[in-house]
């Protein structure tokens, strides 16, 4: 009977301590988002106050100072992940079934220690050596597919363009990635490994048979948290990339694009009165577009999962 009424009143704590973390949780996010709109109201009411955006000495309304630094979070976020989510999946899946176990172990230790490196580290070495090296790449890049809008010419001499923030970014997320989608192929059921394999099927046909579907919400999920990283990344891209106001397509032009973060961090210690406002209010727009991709990334493991039958 004691260990009954012990059990009992071990559920109910755990019950009471799992909703109160998650009304934190929520109280939390209401109070970031409400202290946002408290401090970019003054901007949101007058949304034609004369702005200056970075580079540029023409004033704007607060739509026209916002919407190039979403186009640029958007474009390097997807950039990085275009990069990192195929290139992660690959070295998850060479460590959980193709390399030998004590190679397997050292790789995902050096995994762990890459995603734990500070992102001003990521843009010291991406400034002072990546970007430097990359530039012949873009060269070759305009000279042989400038026919594309990404790569036209002219290529910046010095490098400081969206494709060196893209390339960063992927660097960084890359590992985050590549963690949480090796721990979940690591949790494939070996009955369904073994019975693939039973029927014959070569080895990659049982990765893609019985692993890829089983950690499809697994990295769904790990490309979502890679996601979060790359449209908040502010130091690495302020590093590398050379700002801008505008809309272009072009990944290989300094001075184009800008970041709300890279913005926000450039802007903010010399703004004052309206200018800050504006600044908080894209922060604000950066707010409500991590909560869409994390709102989004539910929704297909939920998918995922009752495709699974989970």
């Amino acid at each position: 009977m004691t260990a009954i009424s012990s059990g009992t009143t071990g559920n109910r704590v755990f019950r009471l301590g799992s909703k109160t973390s998650a009304t934190l949780i929520a109280v939390t996010l209401a109070a970031v988002a409400a202290f946002l709109i408290i401090q970019a109201w003054p901007a949101l009411t007058h949304p034609n106050a004369g702005l200056r955006t970075m580079g540029s000495a023409d004033t704007v309304s607060l739509w026209r100072f916002t919407a190039p630094q979403i186009f640029g979070t958007v474009i390097a976020a997807l950039g990085a992940m275009v990069i990192a989510v195929p290139v992660s999946v690959g070295i998850a899946l060479f460590i959980s079934h193709y390399a030998p176990r004590k190679l397997a172990n050292v790789l995902g230790y050096l995994v762990d220690l890459l995603a734990a490196i500070p992102s001003v580290v990521y843009g010291l070495w991406g400034a002072m050596w990546l970007v430097p090296r990359l530039v012949p790449f873009y060269e070759w890049l305009s000279d042989y597919f400038g026919w594309i809008p990404l790569f036209a010419p002219p290529v910046s001499p010095t490098g400081r363009v969206m494709a060196s923030a893209t390339i960063i970014l992927a660097v960084m997320i890359l590992p985050i990635i590549t963690a949480v989608a090796r721990e979940v192929f690591l949790q494939t059921p070996t009955l369904n490994e073994e019975a693939a394999l039973a029927l014959g099927a070569t080895k990659w046909e049982m990765i893609r048979m019985a692993v890829l579907p089983w950690g499809a919400s697994g990295i769904a999920s790990a490309s979502m948290l890679g996601l979060g990283r790359a449209l908040g990344e502010t130091m690495a891209v302020v590093m590398v990339l050379s700002v801008g106001s505008s809309y272009s397509f072009n990944l290989l032009q300094a001075g184009k694009h800008s970041t709300i973060a890279a913005n926000i961090a450039l802007q903010f210690p010399e703004s004052t009165g309206i200018t800050t406002a504006a600044l908080v209010a894209t922060g604000l727009a950066l707010f409500a577009i991590t909560m869409i991709v994390n709102a989004g990334a539910r929704w297909i493991v939920n998918r995922q999962n009752i495709a699974m039958g989970n």
